[in-house]
């Protein structure tokens, strides 16, 4: 039941192709209507019928809409059982990441009642802002992304800012909707949200600042998202199963294909960290824990990459790395993965340095093929401790470029 009467200002469960195209370019911060123009209204329940064949499968099985590609189900993850558990798997206690108040971004004050309800949601939507994919990580321009996305969906005129929290590309995360953090800190309730028709007084809504359509998230904005997701399912008991895309539940491209793609690595590793079990960190070339010196050039040329750019060099017999270091947790199993674009003219014999704090091992990779996706350079037995992991060498054969963009490491 509503706490509030609904306010006739707020059209959060309006049809969005009402809007005419200067308010639709202003809100696609938040109805991620991205390439595909004006959202259309298709709510359905978390078990509704799917509308028709279901998402054109992309490599290594993730789902994905495209254009001229029929609508994606609305039904529950196909890989979920029907009594799938909900909240912390193993009695975790999950740690509150930092979130902006309103207050703490500058908000302005809402222009009309907000609704609230006593029920709580029961899934997540991911969504992307479809706006410029900034280099600019700063804190400021996170809260400053939050400052603009309600100011356009005031003209659109809502009450405020429609979704509930926001993450920018520098890893900073905003409460949206005011009241959405004291209701989330609460675990009881939500405040009814402008983010998918239909789905508003059940959904939890993340906007992503950026366009995902062919690029992927920076790293510091995945890690705090799946933070942000494994604090929102315990804090409510939902299953990290329930994670859903903007596009299960409306037509629309968001949160862009490659988005998309993800989320079932980012169910997986949601229920990682609700079970207290499995640990995993991405270091981007933009990361504190890259180094690389002055012949390691930058490049955004390949929407492949990984985050804004990648670093690439000239194939030289010298010493010269472009470096991953992380902080290994414990002594135990790890997989290593790196991600790169893969273009016919790079590289086919890069060597990747794997040190395990007891030796190392070089694996050569091909990077003329393959890439925007995470490639298995091996599992093995690290030990504790803050240091290199991966080097990426200039040392190899030819003149096509070697390239260096992000790894990923998971303890097994």
């Amino acid at each position: 039941m509503h706490d509030h009467v609904p306010s006739s200002t707020d059209h959060h469960d309006h049809d969005h192709a009402a809007l005419d195209r200067r308010d639709l370019l202003r809100g696609a911060v938040v109805l991620g209507i991205g390439a595909a123009g004006a959202t259309v209204a298709a709510a359905a329940p978390a078990a509704a019928v799917p509308l028709s064949g279901g998402a054109a499968p992309l490599s290594g099985g993730a789902a994905a809409v495209r254009s001229g590609d029929a609508p994606p189900s609305l039904a529950p993850d196909p890989d979920a059982p029907a009594d799938a558990p909900a909240g912390a798997l193993a009695g975790v206690e999950v740690a509150a990441p930092t979130i902006a108040s309103c207050a703490t971004w500058g908000a302005a004050a809402a222009r009309g009642t907000i609704d609230t309800v006593s029920t709580n949601p029961n899934k997540i939507l991911i969504h992307h802002t479809a706006s410029a994919n900034v280099t600019d990580y700063s804190q400021a321009a996170g809260y400053q992304i939050a400052r603009d996305i309600q100011q356009w969906h005031f003209a659109n005129g809502w009450v405020d800012t429609g979704q509930h929290l926001t993450v920018s590309r520098g890893g900073y995360v905003m409460e949206g909707r005011h009241g959405s953090l004291s209701r989330l800190q609460n675990g009881s309730g939500m405040v009814v949200g402008a983010h998918a028709p239909g789905q508003n007084s059940q959904a939890i809504g993340i906007e992503n600042q950026g366009t995902y359509t062919s690029a992927t998230p920076p790293a510091q904005l995945w890690s705090r998202l799946v933070e942000l997701c494994a604090y929102i399912c315990d804090q409510y008991g939902i299953a990290p199963t329930q994670i859903y895309g903007h596009r299960d539940y409306t037509a629309t491209a968001c949160p862009g294909d490659v988005l998309y793609s993800m989320l079932p690595q980012l169910r997986s590793e949601v229920a990682a960290a609700l079970s207290g079990t499995s640990w995993s960190v991405i270091v981007d070339n933009t990361s504190a824990g890259f180094s690389a010196g002055s012949s390691w050039l930058s490049s955004s040329f390949s929407g492949e990459r990984y985050g804004a750019d990648y670093r690439y060099a000239t194939p030289a017999e010298v010493s010269d790395l472009a470096t991953f270091s992380a902080t290994i947790p414990s002594n135990g199993s790890y997989r290593v993965e790196a991600w790169f674009p893969g273009i016919a003219g790079y590289n086919t014999s890069t060597p990747f340095i794997v040190y395990t704090g007891t030796g190392s091992s070089t694996v050569r990779v091909d990077q003329s093929t393959g890439g925007g996706a995470w490639l298995s350079l091996g599992t093995y037995a690290m030990t504790a401790g803050t240091r290199t992991v991966v080097a990426v060498s200039r040392w190899t054969q030819g003149t096509a470029y070697v390239v260096a963009d992000a790894i990923r490491i998971t303890r097994l």
